[in-house]
């Protein structure tokens, strides 16, 4: 909101700042996504008065800084250990009418925490406003004629404030780290326009939200709404419920937004009708969209480009996100012509139930459909349309990952000319992935040599593999069982084997590994900085949602490279980040690490991480694969989703992460993924990863996950599982030397029930992983600098 230009502040304002959270600004959540020991904290506040642009009431001040005296900032003890909100200070009409006597306009400071294992609920002081609050807000509004709300949260909350108290201006402030008071105050200022888009549906309650009827539940989550997330949904049937759309953000100046040059390419479509390998490199459509500043403030545009697709017999969503892309910063009357090449996968839909008669697979079904292009789902302009003659495979794929427990799911219908929203009955599918896994291995024990290595002789270490001194097969060869048993251990937290305080190490943590030249690769928490719970300092960064919220992707890929460089100054290798699960609820704890309730842009801001963190040889762990959408129950919830919303929201991010970032490291969920928890699922980490989208890198559980085979109950010692689904690590283990966590490995390599060859698969994905990495270049003193 930004009623009668109330922001930017003129230079001079006599500004009251109110609510306590100005002394304590969260520069981020809770839990490992957010423990990042900063020296110094610079709040909004603070920012606000090293710039001098407004004067800042010093008697509201200082009234503040008594009354916290005896009423102390509540820490909390971290990790869902500490509170939503802070107790407010209470203030009476009096007292607010008097400080309005003495300023020009007033700023209320709201501030959330949520995160790691403690998720929001549906009360005051977490998705509501206290009374606290909200008696503050009627006061302020009665006493000043200029009055902004600045929310420092890092999810979004209820925005029913802005009904009752009727602020000027609202800015979502999200956790901008360290150094995020700066942002505000250059926005509020006016030194800096706003450019920044929603990432999520602002809905005007909680329980519009499809999903929040089974968010929550500890057993069992049933993702009953399907694809039908966020905008999906809204835009699609219930467009009264929305305060604010998908991709709506304000600027303090305006900008026209005009496509040009669209141009259809049905006839190379017809062309590969026939030739569905080809197909998916035939982009759908081209075209060009000219945006020109046509206000009077330099400032950037998100150009947002959406589909909207013929109902067929799948049912689809309104519009789906199919693209985006930013300007530069635009001067008053300034344009840039962006270009957009849309592909054919971003206009396909997938077909679970064998609707179309192509059971698993993407399909482009006949109708018209229409590229829109604009500043938010509702905002936007037709740029052009293809007509495509009859249904299109895609992509044929496997049934892999299918809920095995029956339940029901949303379908669109048509009533009276309208769409309304019914439910379909969903079947269970017949468990499958045991029997994948025994048809598969004959194969995976063709690739790889099954004797044990001579005790004598000499060892040619890893390095040799690069030098071409001896093959990979060969260098395997040398690696015994008991090296093999311990290689698929992670040890932490805070291994001595290397950088103090991080989360682990892996690959060379026993003496034997070590002596074959296997270095020791490093880890730590992430995204929004490095964890180092040795007490050393890092650079906290704005939480994921504010990041994405720029909707710029070399903005984010460049915000990374410097993080890599971090990285490589401690010597770590993997950043345990970007989160990308998708924003399904308001309430999970942990949105604030997380990008969107789109996948698309899901993808998209994971790629440009990925991408900043390679340029420096490094890299990051996307996480977590998937389905983890919720905090409370985490260890043990079973998500049942259908096998098209996994494929086109769940999985979605993930695979443009691997398939355009080359993204080289995943980390699994705590929980299940219809019925089997993630890090031994087969079909997630084996079928669908690796074989389907042609992953090579590695995959680690969370860590102290548990781990099932198919129809069993889970424990965190069946290893065993882990390995035959090619989930590469287990994370943590006190002692990889040593089988104090009692995992089942050698137990399980005796009996049988699991090979050697698997084994031996999962080492050479840890080995090709670390011989590409600053590890590898540590251990053997081939260190070069970063050039970016």
């Amino acid at each position: 909101e930004n009623k009668n230009q109330t922001l930017p502040l003129k230079k001079g304002t006599r500004l009251a700042v109110f609510g306590r959270i100005q002394n304590h600004y969260y520069k981020s959540g809770t839990g490992s996504g957010g423990m990042v020991n900063v020296d110094k904290i610079t709040g909004i506040v603070d920012a606000l008065k090293e710039s001098g642009m407004v004067e800042l009431n010093k008697e509201l001040e200082a009234t503040y800084a008594k009354w916290e005296e005896e009423n102390p900032f509540e820490e909390g003890i971290g990790w869902g250990n500490d509170p939503w909100s802070q107790k407010e200070m209470p203030l009476s009409k009096e007292f607010v009418a008097h400080i309005a006597s003495q300023s020009d306009a007033a700023l209320v400071i709201i501030g959330r925490l949520a995160g790691e294992d403690k998720d929001n609920k549906d009360e005051p002081g977490s998705w509501r406003l206290s009374d606290e609050e909200e008696n503050l807000l009627k006061n302020v509004r009665q006493a000043f004629k200029s009055f902004t709300v600045v929310l420092n949260t890092g999810n979004i909350i209820d925005s029913s404030f802005i009904d009752t108290a009727k602020p000027d201006a609202v800015l979502l402030a999200w956790q901008g780290g360290m150094v995020g008071g700066y942002g505000v105050a250059d926005i509020l200022t006016g030194k800096a326009s706003p450019s920044g888009r929603l990432t999520d549906t602002i809905a005007y309650n909680i329980e519009d939200y499809p999903s929040s009827k089974y968010f929550g539940n500890k057993e069992r989550n049933f993702y009953s709404e399907d694809i039908y997330v966020g905008y999906r949904y809204f835009e699609t049937v219930a467009k009264d419920k929305v305060r604010y759309p998908f991709g709506y953000g304000l600027s303090y100046t305006e900008f026209s937004i005009k496509p040009e040059n669209f141009k259809t390419t049905t006839k190379a479509v017809s062309a590969v009708l026939k030739n569905a390998e080809s197909i998916l490199s035939v982009p759908a459509a081209c075209f060009n969209v000219k945006v020109t500043n046509t206000g009077k403030t330099a400032s950037k545009q998100v150009v947002q480009i959406y589909v909207e697709q013929p109902q067929g017999l799948l049912g689809k969503p309104a519009r789906v996100l199919a693209a985006f892309a930013k300007t530069k910063e635009l001067a008053p009357a300034e344009s840039e012509t962006l270009e957009f090449e849309i592909p054919l996968n971003e206009i396909a839909s997938f077909d679970d139930t064998n609707l179309t008669g192509n059971r698993n697979c993407y399909v482009i079904e006949k109708g018209t459909y229409k590229f829109l292009a604009g500043s938010s789902v509702r905002e936007c302009q037709e740029a052009g349309s293809i007509d495509i003659p009859e249904t299109i495979v895609t992509e044929r794929l496997g049934g892999y990952a299918q809920p095995t427990r029956a339940f029901d799911r949303f379908k669109l219908v048509e009533k009276n000319g309208r769409l309304e929203m019914s439910m379909e009955h969903i079947q269970a599918a017949k468990p499958e992935q045991k029997n994948r896994r025994a048809k598969d291995l004959d194969m995976v024990k063709m690739f790889y040599p099954q004797t044990q290595p001579a005790k004598t002789g000499e060892i040619i270490p890893l390095q040799g593999v690069l030098d071409g001194k001896i093959t990979m097969p060969d260098f395997l060869a040398q690696l015994t069982d008991e090296d093999l048993i311990k290689i698929v251990r992670g040890e932490g937290m805070g291994s001595p084997k290397v950088t103090p305080g991080t989360a682990a190490a892996f690959g060379g943590v026993s003496k034997s590994l070590l002596a074959k030249g296997i270095p020791c690769g490093c880890c730590t928490d992430g995204p929004s900085g490095l964890r180092l719970d040795s007490g050393a300092s890092a650079f906290s960064l704005p939480n994921g949602t504010m990041i994405a919220s720029t909707f710029n992707t070399e903005l984010i890929t460049k915000l990374y490279q410097f993080t890599g460089l971090e990285m490589v100054a401690n010597n770590i290798d993997i950043l345990l980040g970007p989160g990308m699960n998708i924003h399904r609820n308001p309430l999970n704890g942990r949105n604030f690490e997380y990008f969107s309730e789109d996948p698309l842009l899901t993808g998209e801001c994971a790629s440009a991480v990925i991408r900043g963190l390679h340029s420096a040889g490094v890299t990051g762990s996307l996480k977590h694969f998937c389905g983890n959408n919720q905090e409370y129950g985490r260890l043990v919830v079973d998500s049942v989703i259908s096998g098209r919303a996994l494929r086109e929201i769940y999985l979605k991010g993930f695979e443009i992460a691997v398939k355009k970032a080359q993204a080289d490291e995943i980390m699994t969920t705590y929980g299940a993924l219809n019925g089997i928890w993630t890090g031994s699922n087969y079909d997630l980490v084996t079928k669908i990863l690796r074989q389907e989208w042609g992953f090579t890198g590695i995959v680690m559980t969370d860590w102290w996950a548990s781990l099932n085979d198919e129809g069993e109950k889970p424990n965190k010692t069946n290893f065993a599982a882990m390995v035959r689904a090619q989930n590469d690590i287990y994370m943590v283990c006190p002692d990889s030397e040593q089988n104090i966590h009692n995992d089942n490995t050698e137990a399980s390599l005796k009996d049988g029930t699991l090979d050697r060859a698997e084994l031996l698969r999962c080492a050479e994905n840890i080995l090709h992983f670390l011989m590409h990495s600053r590890a590898q270049k540590r251990l053997t003193n081939t260190n070069i600098p970063v050039k970016i």
